[in-house]
């Protein structure tokens, strides 16, 4: 591995956990300016920022080249949601990547799709 490709590993440590505090990360922020959600979907634009990105930063932004959410973004970077949820805004703020809210879950009790669904199931059988 070369000194480059060191530098962009996380700074973790299998045994202590992560060596840079979740607040440095963040430069002592508490807040996203994006209004995110666990279940939030973000996804790369595919524009480059102009500023040099920091080693969460870069990763975030690759782990989101296909959709995904803020919980899992934050599971693979083992940051608090919160502190990802910063990460992320601050890749948003310059345009390189965009989020949506949640999809609202579905109205399981509208018999409508109740009987589309056991229809659909009634076909496949056929």
């Amino acid at each position: 591995m070369t000194a480059a490709e060191e530098q962009d590993e996380p700074l973790i440590d299998d045994d202590a956990g992560r060596l840079v505090r979740p607040y440095t990360v963040s430069n002592g922020r508490t807040r996203p300016t994006a209004s995110l959600d666990m279940l939030s979907m973000v996804r790369a634009t595919g524009s480059v920022p102009s500023a040099h990105l920091e080693p969460d930063h870069a990763r975030a932004l690759d782990l989101s080249r296909n959709p995904v959410t803020v919980a899992e973004v934050g599971a693979q970077l083992r940051l608090p949601v919160a502190i990802t949820k910063i990460v992320l805004s601050d890749l948003i703020d310059c345009g390189a990547l965009t989020s949506r809210p949640p999809l609202p879950p579905a109205d399981l009790t509208d018999r409508a799709v109740l009987e589309e669904v056991l229809n659909g199931l009634r076909r496949r059988q056929r």
